[in-house]
């Protein structure tokens, strides 16, 4: 700890938001990298399930739910006291993100989260139609106040795994296929010469293609909802519509697609829950496989950002999903979740990496349909090496905790860069940070197809001259 490298100081107080699995892994990590006033950092929380670690590490602690009542009466003066320039790190559930993102703002103080999170009640609210209760329209609801508001005080938005580090890896990707392709081409400098590039390189879409092996020796019980990272978080946005970016090379639709009425035109969303949404992708190790189509802001941010024109119908634009295979105590629990009616189970654990044997996290970009048909690149994080790395997390939890304090270093360096997704930043940088907590970060290229075994009733309604086509992706 003592020789990691200090990449920056936060003169002012810290205020954690949420002390679940990822608020507890990234304590340790701003220790390590950041100078700051212990006696001014304070965590929040509802739940005083992690006081004790708190003594430990002599960090304050306030038991309290921020709502949308409370809110700016207890973070204004934790934010502003003793001078400096404070830090809001939310990484709660079911806390209003933009409207503690906007009155940090107000105050001047450096903010970040993992998620644009709406005030309690909303996932679950009847009587709010399925298209806004998408991640789509919270995503624009940020959208519009940058665009109100441009400038001013750093507020980082969805800076995690995913959202957040895979966009950068997309990036990475990117510039890897061009070269790979023997493409020249200038590094780019702003939104339009990526946008500009990935419509060069041909590619179609984007899986954010995730596997998780983690496995415990904890017997399965049909009560008890396990998951490697928040069961609360997991499932309110497997509950929500699925959504997907929406590519300009796809030709057909489902059934259930629903366009929006406004906004950056850049998403679809379905009328069925994401974590009830099987899609066909593809990672390293386990090869070909099923995953969710589970909504996550990335999904959304990447097409956007790489869009060339505008609107419904540009001149170009990747179709862009998550496709994640969770754990399989996880995937169990989900399934006997739907299959009692979206009820959760009287129980929720978290498993830390005391009760995980084995297995790994491997999250990364599957860049498809261009002229080498598919690129895998991301993290191939084990449990073994995630304890190895930091304490109180496992390899998912690593890979969103070192997202979150990347984002912090950016935040710093750049205090006032305004309202910013993880797509706008500099990932060179923030992957310097974040490199050392990721394991093995590598390239894989696949000939797989979703036209590729495939098991079921024939003829199917399927797409044989786009393999890549949606058509062919969504599990039907």
């Amino acid at each position: 700890m003592n020789s990691s490298p200090v990449h920056g100081t936060i003169t002012g107080p810290i205020v954690m938001i949420g002390f679940g699995s990822i608020g507890r892994g990234t304590l340790p990590l701003i220790e390590r990298h950041l100078e700051f006033d212990r006696s001014r950092f304070v965590v929040i929380d509802p739940s005083d399930a992690g006081k004790d670690i708190l003594a430990y590490h002599g960090i304050r602690f306030i038991q309290a739910k921020i709502t949308r009542e409370n809110y700016r009466d207890i973070l204004t003066p934790l934010l502003t006291v003793g001078g400096g320039q404070g830090f809001c790190v939310n990484l709660s559930v079911d806390t209003g993100s933009l409207d503690i993102m906007k009155l940090c703002r107000e105050i001047g103080a450096l903010y970040i989260d993992t998620v644009t999170e709406p005030w309690e009640g909303f996932y679950f609210d009847k009587e709010v139609e399925p298209a806004h209760r998408t991640n789509y329209w919270l995503r624009e609801a940020v959208r519009t106040e940058k665009l109100a508001n441009p400038g001013g005080t750093t507020a980082v938005s969805c800076c995690g795994a995913n959202p957040g580090m895979v966009s950068w890896f997309v990036k990475v990707a990117l510039e890897n296929l061009a070269n790979d392709m023997g493409i020249a081409y200038t590094r780019p400098q702003n939104r339009e010469e990526w946008a500009r590039l990935m419509q060069t390189v041909g590619v179609k879409g984007i899986h954010i293609a995730e596997r998780d092996t983690q496995r415990t020796l904890i017997p399965h019980s049909m009560d008890v909802f396990r998951n490697t990272w928040s069961v609360d978080g997991f499932v309110s946005e497997g509950l929500q519509p699925a959504e997907l970016g929406w590519g300009t090379s796809e030709t057909w639709e489902p059934e259930t697609a629903r366009r929006h009425d406004g906004g950056c035109q850049a998403a679809i969303y379905l009328l069925q829950a994401g974590a009830n949404t099987r899609v066909r992708t593809w990672c390293p190790t386990p090869g070909a496989q099923f995953g969710f189509l589970v909504t996550h802001n990335e999904a959304i941010s990447i097409a956007d950002y790489y869009t060339v024109g505008e609107g419904a119908h540009p001149e170009y634009r990747p179709t862009c999903h998550y496709a994640y295979h969770p754990a399989n105590i996880a995937v169990l629990s989900l399934h006997e979740m739907f299959g009692g009616g979206g009820e959760v189970q009287t129980a929720t654990e978290v498993l830390s990496e005391d009760k995980i044997i084995d297995g790994a996290d491997e999250l990364g970009v599957l860049l498809y349909g261009h002229g080498k048909n598919a690129y895998w690149y991301g993290s191939q994080l084990t449990i073994e090496e995630a304890r190895k790395l930091a304490p109180y997390q496992n390899a998912t939890g690593l890979q969103v905790t070192s997202a979150v304090l990347a984002g912090m270093v950016w935040a710093l360096e750049n205090p006032t860069a305004g309202i910013v997704e993880t797509d706008e930043m500099d990932h060179k940088r923030c992957l310097e940070v974040q490199m050392p907590y990721l394991g093995p970060v590598k390239g894989y290229y696949t000939d797989w197809t979703p036209l590729a075994g495939r098991p079921g009733f024939f003829p199917e309604d399927i797409d044989e001259g786009s393999p890549w086509s949606f058509r062919n992706i969504l599990v039907r």
